[in-house]
């Protein structure tokens, strides 16, 4: 069975699921805004508001969204006892190399194209952007792996910093922003050095909307976060300077 059956509808600028994905997103945000007015102080920053902001979406996404992700992959299947597959076809994955099966099942192809979840429909969605997201892309969900297990706590306990003015905060963004932009970096490059086979770019909601706005959000974003850092960790090392300097003018 050939995936692109599947994710090769007739795009439509926007579906019932890119309303419904929209929204979610909206209301992660609204969520990670109100956890800010709850947890931060009054007169916290704009600045470390929107940081606490950020880094709060960045957890729900990881949790609620990939960590969807992942369980469609894990535990959404077919299996050849459904009639699908033909005996002289072979029973893979279009999303793996030939000879290559997820787990090592043989009897079973994992996946949200499987799946019956309204988060099957939402990656399914996405898809129709990026298929690899709708099967088992071995890179794919190794670095989701990454995101959802060490990046999303760590997004939790960079709020906690930020909450708490802890000093050690921006070595925490730091390593965080650099996972994010190492994370983009592999799930993309690879793809635009092999053509971008699996990328539907004819399409403006998946070009522009999926895969380009949702995408470098995770790009500029820690970019900006890394500049912020540099000028912060920078005028840290200063201060001891200075102070050294006025003390010894003072002797």
């Amino acid at each position: 069975m050939d995936a692109s059956v599947n994710l090769g509808d007739t795009p439509q600028i926007l579906s019932t699921t890119t309303v419904l994905s929209l929204f979610s997103t909206i209301a992660i945000l609204a969520a990670a805004y109100g956890a800010s007015l709850q947890l931060l102080q009054n007169n916290a920053s704009t600045k470390t508001r929107v940081l606490f902001i950020w880094h709060a979406f960045d957890a729900l996404i990881h949790f609620l969204l990939e960590g969807s992700f992942l369980w469609n992959c894990f535990f959404s299947y077919t299996t050849n006892a459904n009639g699908l597959w033909k005996a002289n076809q072979a029973f893979a994955s279009p999303y793996l190399p030939p000879n290559v099966y997820f787990l090592g099942r043989k009897d079973r192809i994992y996946g949200a194209e499987y799946g019956t979840s309204p988060f099957s429909a939402l990656w399914m969605e996405y898809a129709k952007a990026d298929r690899r997201w709708g099967g088992t892309d071995l890179t794919v969900i190794s670095l989701e792996l990454l995101t959802v297990f060490v990046a999303g706590p760590m997004a939790v306990w960079i709020c906690y910093c930020l909450r708490k003015t802890r000093s050690d905060r921006w070595f925490w963004m730091i390593l965080l922003a650099t996972g994010e932009l190492y994370g983009g970096f592999m799930t993309f490059v690879p793809e635009w050095l092999s053509g971008s086979v699996n990328l539907e770019t004819s399409n403006f909601m998946y070009k522009w909307v999926y895969l380009f706005f949702f995408n470098t959000l995770w790009v500029w974003i820690p970019l900006w976060i890394l500049y912020e850092a540099y000028k912060a960790t920078g005028q840290s090392a200063r201060s001891p300077s200075r102070s050294s300097s006025s003390a010894r003018k003072n002797n």
